[in-house]
């Protein structure tokens, strides 16, 4: 078992009692830890002590700001989250494949791709020449991981690369507004036009934030098209990079996700731990 297997244990039993204000002892046995080990662990994991984390995993603040009908990606806009050309605190830029080279599926091209791990579980990763083009989690065997990436590119010529894959993921995974500096990274998408529009729009919601379908339609200047959103959202290849994790009901629900609820509900507590954390100090 990992750590971020051990760390999800614990949050799925906290998701389920929390109502019991669990103890850091009833959260250690979740994680087959003695107390002092799961601290140890989970405050180097999380950036903040248990007990700060798992109050960032209550949606209450997202709730009523979304009943109250307040847009919050204009209010991080306009609170300066997010600076002038800025489009993501990683500094993504995101480039749409063209029609030809999508019916070409990658003739000519020489793709790497290998494994490697994260904080929120093992990844695959994949590079094309014309940048990221791949970044999923790894909840089942690998090889059936790899098929499905291969058949995205079919006629494209792969090559594993775990090393490289995990000096990739080690620059991707960095705690928002951390003391590592951020280097500037391309991805190259596949997608229609539609969700690319919703892509590019998710990249401005600022770490830390949560926005609605219905606000994200809204955004795009598609306020009828939230199930069209939903489903642009869920096609995304670049989890964590596109931010389809801030993402969330408009009840204020964390809601489902590609990739599994407890790692989504992790990864936003994740974010706001971090920059709580940076706000106290």
């Amino acid at each position: 078992m990992n750590d971020y297997e051990r760390i999800a244990r614990v949050i799925r039993f906290a998701d389920a009692h929390h109502a019991e204000q669990p103890a850091l002892s009833v959260l250690a046995r979740q994680a087959g830890l003695s107390a002092f080990h799961f601290h140890r662990l989970f405050t180097a994991w999380a950036g903040v002590t248990p007990k700060s984390f798992l109050q960032c995993l209550t949606f209450s603040r997202a709730q009523g700001l979304l009943r109250a009908g307040e847009n919050i990606l204009d209010a991080a806009l306009d609170s300066g989250l997010s600076g002038p050309g800025r489009l993501h605190d990683l500094c993504l830029g995101l480039e749409a494949a063209s029609p030809g080279e999508i019916k070409s599926g990658g003739a000519g091209w020489r793709m790497a791709a290998g494994f490697g791990p994260s904080p929120f579980g093992d990844c695959l990763v994949a590079q094309s020449p014309r940048g990221l083009c791949h970044i999923s989690f790894v909840d089942k065997d690998r090889k059936s991981a790899w098929e499905d990436l291969t058949r995205l590119w079919p006629n494209a010529l792969w090559r594993r690369d775990d090393a490289a894959a995990a000096r990739s993921l080690a620059g991707i995974f960095v705690r928002p507004n951390g003391p590592s500096p951020r280097q500037p990274l391309r991805a190259f998408v596949k997608g229609t036009d539609f969700q690319v529009r919703v892509w590019r729009a998710l990249l401005r919601v600022p770490p830390g934030s949560l926005i609605s379908y219905g606000h994200l339609a809204a955004a795009i200047g598609a306020p009828s098209a939230a199930r069209a959103v939903g489903s642009a959202v869920a096609a995304n290849e670049l989890a964590w990079l596109i931010p389809c994790h801030r993402v969330i009901r408009q009840t204020g629900a964390a809601g489902e996700y590609r990739w599994g609820a407890v790692r989504k509900k992790a990864m936003i507590a994740w974010e706001r731990a971090s920059l709580e954390k940076i706000v106290k100090e």
